[in-house]
């Protein structure tokens, strides 16, 4: 393709769009979302900090084994990482709700919320993440470029990335036992590994909706108990991981968030980009401007030229 050619097709393309040819992008709705979608509901009183979740979780995803009895590491709050998709801190917040000052701790577990509307899936360029219509956020490493957007746009900060791979990484996280809980029977392992593991059921897994109900419930029953608060209720559009508490989330290493999902409020623009080739007409459009710009100097170069070669 010579000059003139490649800027009459970026004349035709770029008056396609001018025009309106192409179809306007919209944004995209939320995942359609099952009515049986399951969840967990985390019980953050029940639990004793024992990390049989995260053994359990090691055991049946094959992560690097660790010394699960080692207590030691509850000293310092932790993040779930390449080698370990979940993991349990400890804290010693001032007890808000109803009722004498407590001065024990309260262990708290972090995974993938498995959002109902992720921003991980949303800012996945090639669909490596996507949000399945039962309930996990699943990941397929086939399709991973590699560019890590799903790590900066989850709100949690879960995704993590295997630095440690030369060759063919991935981004690690939670699978909500996918494959287990899809195909399984409860009494067969069809459950999260860590909620079948838990001594002390500080864990219930099941139907969202039912998981909301029996919260509400435990709520009503106990009020001097708990915050009349169920967080992954509204937090960012909902997740299918939902925590009660004798305090705020936010004393207990969750961050501060509000009821909007992030992916619609960046959808539209993300869409209104990339559909209708705005995104390759654009650099089109900015590689035929130089090309001109320096075809024009240097024509007008080869005329100056000329001109005093004629005298």
């Amino acid at each position: 393709m010579n000059r003139r050619q490649f800027l009459g097709l970026t004349g035709i393309l770029a008056g396609r769009v001018l025009t309106g040819a192409p179809e306007r992008a919209a944004a995209a709705g939320p995942p359609q979302i099952s009515p049986d979608a399951v969840g967990v509901l985390v019980d953050t009183t029940l639990c004793i900090g024992c990390r049989k979740c995260e053994q359990g979780c090691a055991e049946r995803q094959k992560l690097p084994d660790r010394a699960f009895e080692d207590m030691s590491v509850l000293t310092t709050p932790r993040r779930p990482d390449a080698g370990a998709y979940t993991v349990v801190n400890r804290y010693y917040p001032k007890y808000v709700a109803p009722g004498p000052c407590c001065d024990s701790p309260t262990f708290v577990k972090f995974q993938c919320m498995h959002c109902l509307d992720p921003a991980c899936a949303s800012a996945c360029i090639t669909g490596a993440m996507s949000k399945q219509p039962g309930g996990p956020v699943t990941y397929n490493v086939s399709k991973c470029i590699g560019c890590r957007y799903c790590m900066m746009a989850c709100p949690f900060q879960i995704p993590a990335y295997e630095y440690h791979r030369a060759l063919l990484p991935r981004v690690m996280k939670c699978t909500f036992c996918f494959e287990y809980i899809t195909k399984l029977p409860r009494d067969k392992g069809g459950l999260p590994a860590c909620v079948q593991i838990c001594p002390t059921e500080v864990m219930t897994f099941g139907k969202r909706a039912d998981l909301l109900d029996l919260a509400r419930w435990k709520i009503k029953n106990k009020p001097r108990e708990y915050m009349d608060h169920i967080f992954g209720e509204h937090e960012v559009g909902g997740t299918s991981w939902m925590y009660l508490a004798s305090d705020p989330l936010e004393k207990l290493g969750y961050p501060k968030l509000g009821t909007k999902a992030a992916p619609r409020l960046t959808e539209a623009i993300q869409h209104g980009v990339f559909q209708g080739f705005a995104g390759p007409l654009l650099l089109f459009g900015a590689l035929g401007g130089f090309m001109w710009l320096t075809d024009r100097k240097g024509k007008a170069k080869h005329d100056s030229s000329e001109k005093e070669g004629g005298r």
